[in-house]
């Protein structure tokens, strides 16, 4: 049986049960990635990330500044704009699955399908926390 959501997003640290999927962590992910500005910045940073990666096989350098770039402006992102802290900092697994989260966001940004995955996130969680109340 599942249990409901929480009427908040929590943060990292104050989850008493880890993730135990990605999509279990996607919506802690969004709620770390609100801000457009950080968002943008996410999105400038992967992309240029992905550009390198893929000039790599003709210049190998590359492949070490794509990191640098796209976590250096992500990080930028959440310092300056969302004022939180990276989720890929609290774990191993985290890492993995922000990065992933990372990739759907790109995704999500390119398509036009961002702020409805937001709202839609809000709302779940909104209609989880009625439902206790209830």
């Amino acid at each position: 049986m599942s249990q409901p959501l929480p009427t908040s997003v929590p943060s990292v640290s104050s989850v008493e049960v880890e993730p135990a999927s990605f999509e279990e962590f996607w919506p802690y992910y969004v709620s770390q990635h609100r801000d457009p500005t950080c968002r943008a910045l996410h999105f400038v940073g992967t992309s240029i990330a992905l550009g390198l990666v893929a000039a790599s096989p003709l210049m190998p350098p590359a492949l070490l500044a794509a990191p640098v770039v796209g976590y250096g402006l992500s990080w930028i992102g959440h310092f300056a704009f969302e004022r939180n802290r990276p989720a890929s900092w609290h774990s191993v697994r985290h890492f993995w699955w922000s990065f992933r989260g990372d990739l759907r966001m790109w995704r999500y940004v390119a398509t036009g399908m961002m702020a409805a995955e937001i709202e839609r996130i809000e709302d779940v969680h909104a209609f989880a926390s009625q439902s206790a109340r209830d």
